[in-house]
């Protein structure tokens, strides 16, 4: 015996120094493991030697359930060591590379995935290499074994050979370790997505012991298991259900991953991450079903007692009774049963062509993939592909409705609508970067194949490929609810108009785009604020009501085409409401010459008008301040010099009101005076939206506040006698308070707030008083002083209420 033991040694030494890079295996010592069967059935070499796959006998179910219960290598395997980096890279997976512990059912499906394709793509040209029967099945089947804790991956795709197992299981997929290991702890630029043993290792977030069985047509069926301590072990499977061709991969969970060994959870999962793989996913999963059983003769005891009844009934239910003696009796009771059941039943429609999709389609895709369970269509959708530096497919909807919380957190929140998908696994919905926040209220999805990621998945890349790829987005969704206008009847002119009713149309997409505008409207404005570069196509998508409108919205082209002759500026008013701005004073003039006005009453509008400077190269003018022009008047030069010591005498009396200048207006007609503010200072309105602010500071507001300008019309009689006034006595008081009185009066309709209410009531009280002809010095009649009386009698009333409850209380002290 020991003439042999040296020779065996140096055989031994020299094929460790022949192997490869990849791994140092060490073989084992041959000893039988005492739980290993004496002669075991083996898996057949060739698929096709059994029809329809290969029978399963008792022995092999025991030996399964015996093997499924072990969480250590097993004693006759052959070991082998992790590459070094193979190592350090499980601890950093482990421990920091995956924030997310949920991927690891997406990863796995995923290279399932990847097998099944690969198995298909050679069975175009080798039909005979599927096999038969369920190995020829395309499909992903996972089950789970709740009190053994283990949760097992099934795939019929190439399978792996034992070189395979080696390869793929013990390196990084043969992408030069070190440097990937080194990159990826100097948070370097890794782009391994699709290599397979870096999703593989993802496993070992949840558990602690890991089996990869795996059949390939040109191998025996091997069983790689590791308990991710540095070591794996191979050996052929002898224990487990031949898979035919395939690979199954069963997990062993850790004391803190049962979370995953709810059947809810994995199907929340698979829906959520691997919904649009293109191979059926199945689930081994329970249900509940009513099943008849004998029923007890105690309960067939208790429906024979019965109240007694008439001959006639006693009579039917003899018959009944006769006719249900026959019939064995039953119940019904629940029973759970397993089955498969499918989980991706919604195919990827994005991969079709667009012109083969049905409306019915589309809209059923759009339910299943926003969640929304109203049987309401998308206002609009648009599905196309990209071609170029970055290749993607991609499927956007315009929603019929707003969410609720659509605005309320619009700056905090990174949540986004657009669902990202590389080869049609979800990666993320949490992208700012491929849409923009305005637009963030569409729903949708990317698909791309080409789409740099870091190894996790998890996280792009900085790269170019995102500006690329939003762009694209930007400009198909803008051209997209454009569209909307366009198809809208509503929107059309009234040559159009008689176009589409000629071509009798339907009126499906009839004030679609009114609907549009009052969902998402505020988005628009927001992206006229935010996206420069997009700018000019937002605006065409503004919709306003104007003084000619008749309720109805309008946009800036049909406004421009509007236009009266001359006209060079776009005129608009902002405020709370429409109909507090159509009996606005800053219209009378331009009302009267037939000029057209917007409204703009949201909020938002204020903000906008500061970027929104100009369209088709007209100017926007707010009506509401300095600089308004109307046509030529050729009166003007006269009326300023006959009001000139007029509006001199005003301006220096309202000097302690900080009014800039007192001029002749031109846009009154009725009304005797308002107050303008300067061309790039605060509206009025905007000025009343900045104080309602929760946390604005007037100190340092000051110095947007436009300055104020009281304008005059110098065709009103109140004018004209104030003129008159001024002449005669300049210094007269009851003269100076009319002047101050008016200019708070102006202010107020102007829409300002007054900075001293207590002030104006004063001197419109003095006002009241004068038309009345009371004295300007008549006294208020003093109040009687009857405090001391009302004292007095309730002091006599107390003590009366005190004599009377005092004596009870005495004579029942003597009793």
């Amino acid at each position: 015996m020991r003439k042999w033991t040296v020779p065996a040694v140096l055989f031994l030494l020299c094929l460790l120094f022949l192997l490869p890079d990849q791994g140092r295996k060490i073989h084992a010592n041959a000893e039988v493991d005492s739980d290993a069967p004496v002669d075991p059935r083996k898996v057949e070499e060739k698929i096709g030697a059994v029809p329809n796959g290969l029978s399963t006998d008792s022995d092999v179910v025991k030996r399964e359930a015996e093997s499924m219960s072990r969480r250590t290598p097993r004693a006759t395997a052959e070991k082998f060591e992790f590459q070094a980096e193979v190592s350090r890279l499980m601890d950093i997976i482990i421990n920091s590379l995956y924030s997310n512990k949920d991927i690891f059912l997406r990863e796995l499906i995923s290279n399932a995935s990847d097998a099944l394709d690969k198995i298909r793509f050679l069975s175009l040209t080798d039909k005979e290499i599927l096999g038969e029967g369920d190995t020829a099945k395309l499909e992903i089947q996972i089950k789970l074994d709740k009190e053994k804790k283990i949760l097992s991956i099934r795939d019929r795709g190439i399978g792996m050979t034992k070189e395979d197992l080696v390869k793929n299981l013990g390196t990084i997929a043969k992408s030069g370790t070190s440097a990937f290991v080194e990159k990826m702890q100097t948070s370097g630029d890794l782009n391994l997505i699709g290599q397979f043993g870096v999703g593989f290792y993802s496993v070992y977030l949840v558990a602690d012991y890991v089996e990869v069985i795996s059949k390939h047509n040109d191998d025996k069926q091997y069983v790689w298991e590791s308990n991710a301590d540095g070591a794996f072990a191979i050996s052929e499977d002898v224990w487990n259900e031949p898979l035919g061709r395939g690979t199954e991969i069963r997990l062993h969970f850790r004391d803190e991953a049962q979370e995953y060994l709810n059947e809810s959870k994995l199907k929340e999962l698979v829906k959520k991450y691997s919904e649009f793989i293109n191979f059926p996913i199945y689930l081994w999963a329970s249900k509940e079903v009513d099943v008849e059983v004998p029923a007890d003769e105690d309960d067939s005891s208790d429906e024979d007692e019965k109240p007694e009844s008439s001959s006639s009934e006693e009579e039917e239910e003899d018959a009944e009774k006769e006719e249900d003696e026959k019939k064995p009796k039953t119940k019904k009771v629940k029973e759970t049963t397993y089955e498969w059941e499918l989980l991706n039943d919604v195919k990827a429609i994005w991969l079709r062509n667009p012109k083969e999709v049905t409306d019915e389609e589309y809209t059923k895709f759009y339910h299943s993939l926003a969640k929304d369970f109203s049987e309401e269509k998308p206002l609009a959708w648009s599905h196309f592909t990209a071609e170029g530096d970055v290749e993607f497919k991609a499927v956007i909807f315009v929603p019929p409705k707003a969410p609720q919380d659509l605005y309320e957190s619009y700056y905090n929140t990174n949540k986004s609508n657009l669902k990202l998908y590389v080869r049609r696994v979800f990666i993320s919905d949490e992208f700012d970067e491929l849409l923009p926040k305005y637009l963030s209220f569409l729903k949708g999805l990317v698909d791309s194949d080409t789409l740099p990621l870091n190894v996790s998945r998890e996280m792009l890349q900085q790269h170019s490929s995102l500006r690329t790829i939003k762009k694209k987005l930007i400009r198909k969704a803008l051209d997209m609810i454009r569209k909307i206008a366009e198809e809208d009847p509503d929107e059309a002119n009234d040559k159009e108009k008689k176009d589409v009713d000629e071509s009798n149309e339907s009126d499906e997409k009839k004030g679609q785009y009114t609907k549009f505008w009052n969902e998402f409207g505020k988005s628009i404005k927001l992206g006229i604020i935010e996206d420069a570069a997009n700018r000019n196509r937002l605006a065409k998508l503004l919709r306003f009501e104007t003084t000619k409108s008749d309720g109805k919205l309008t946009s800036l082209d049909q406004y421009i085409s509007r236009m009266k002759p001359g006209q060079k500026d776009i005129f608009y008013i902002t405020g709370t409401s429409k109909e507090q701005l159509e009996k606005s004073p800053f219209l009378e003039q331009l009302t009267k010459k037939n000029y057209e006005v917007i409204f703009f009453t949201d909020p938002v509008d204020e903000y906008l008008m500061q970027y929104l400077m100009d369209y088709e190269d007209k100017k926007f003018q707010n009506v509401s301040k300095e600089g308004l022009k109307i046509g030529k008047d050729s009166k003007d030069k006269e009326l300023k010099e006959s009001f000139k010591d007029l509006t001199k005498w005003w301006k220096g009396t309202l000097a302690s009101e900080n009014v800039d200048d007192v001029k002749i207006s031109n846009r009154l007609a009725n009304t005797p005076c308002v107050v303008v503010t300067s061309k790039f200072g605060w509206s009025a309105n905007m000025e009343r939206i900045m104080q309602s602010q929760t946390l604005s500071d007037s100190s340092k507001q000051a110095y947007m506040r436009g300055k104020r300008v009281l304008e005059i019309n110098p065709r009103h009689p109140i004018i004209k006698e104030l003129r008159e006034r001024v002449v005669k006595d300049p210094e007269g008081e009851s003269v100076k308070q009319t002047a101050h009185l008016m200019y708070q009066t102006a202010l107020m309709e102007s829409g300002f707030m007054l900075n001293d209410p207590k002030d104006f009531a004063s001197r419109i009280y003095d006002s009241v008083k004068s038309s009345l002809h009371i004295s300007p010095d008549a006294a208020i009649e003093e109040e009687e002083d009857a405090e001391e009386a009302e004292v007095e009698s309730s002091t006599k009333e107390g003590s009366g209420e005190d004599a009377e409850e005092a004596e009870p209380s005495s004579v029942k002290d003597e009793l």
